[in-house]
């Protein structure tokens, strides 16, 4: 179901009423080259069957939501303020899901926002991306020059997308599908996330976090999902053989299995 605010493209799966089981309502939000959709694909319903209201945003630029023509307008800063209005439609503060660039939005936001808990899903770390583009640039120079074709709104193939997210099995249908939905992304955002706006990590207080990567991440590897744990004082969850889209692998039923009983532990 679709629930747009102001603009913003906001997905939601609403559990029947009877099985609703939790006050907190859940936001995923995206990471860079996609939008609300691959939340929609399976957390969305899973979480709705748990008892959960879950919302999951386009941010600004992104799927449906306003300014896609001014994609390269838009940086971190407007992020944030998609999710603050989004949660300020809502009844109930949510628990924030962030994925990729969504996890570093999340960072952002909770500088100078409160949530119940937040989960970070292969998070763009705090210290920026500019480790990780090296890396990917000595290791995967053709990815990384496919996903900067991408940004400037270039086409790439199907084993580009596989690489990038995936190191289970995958389906060629859903991988084309993927692919079709797959967009550009903002130079602005990215720049923000390498160098011009990284989060200040003291200033996020009193949230629970968990942090999460895949083993055989391409984008953001193991060691800066590590790194991004110690940096707020918490251990990083790796799940082994899974690669950056862990909402969209084989096995997202592990990952969203983890957040749940996450979020039991902390009564939520």
């Amino acid at each position: 179901m679709k629930d747009d605010i102001a603009g913003l493209e906001l997905l939601s799966h609403a559990p029947p009423a009877k099985s609703r089981k939790h006050k907190t309502p859940l936001l995923f939000i995206h990471g860079a080259y996609t939008a609300a959709w691959c939340w929609a694909e399976h957390f969305l319903p899973f979480f709705a069957a748990q008892g959960y209201l879950s919302y999951a945003l386009s941010l600004s630029g992104h799927g449906a939501s306003r300014g896609r023509r001014h994609l390269d307008s838009f940086g971190i800063n407007d992020y944030i303020s998609d999710v603050a209005e989004v949660v300020a439609d809502l009844p109930v503060p949510p628990v924030l899901v962030g994925h990729s660039m969504g996890g570093f939005v999340v960072q952002k936001y909770l500088e100078k926002h409160q949530a119940p808990a937040a989960v970070l899903m292969c998070a763009a770390p705090p210290q920026g991306l500019m480790s990780a583009a090296f890396g990917l640039m000595f290791q995967k120079p053709g990815l990384m020059s496919d996903l900067n074709s991408v940004m400037s709104g270039g086409r790439v193939s199907v084993e580009t997308l596989r690489q990038a997210l995936f190191a289970q099995p995958i389906a060629a249908e859903d991988l084309r599908r993927y692919l079709r939905l797959s967009q550009s992304e903002s130079h602005r955002a990215i720049w923000d996330m390498t160098l011009f706006n990284l989060p200040h990590p003291s200033r996020v207080n009193n949230t629970p976090l968990l942090v999460l990567g895949g083993e055989l991440d391409q984008l953001i590897p193991a060691s800066l999902v590590e790194m991004t744990a110690r940096t707020y004082s918490v251990e990083a969850e790796l799940f082994p053989g899974m690669g950056h889209g862990l909402m969209l692998e084989r096995d997202w039923r592990i990952v969203a299995g983890r957040i749940h009983s996450w979020l039991t532990e902390k009564g939520l």
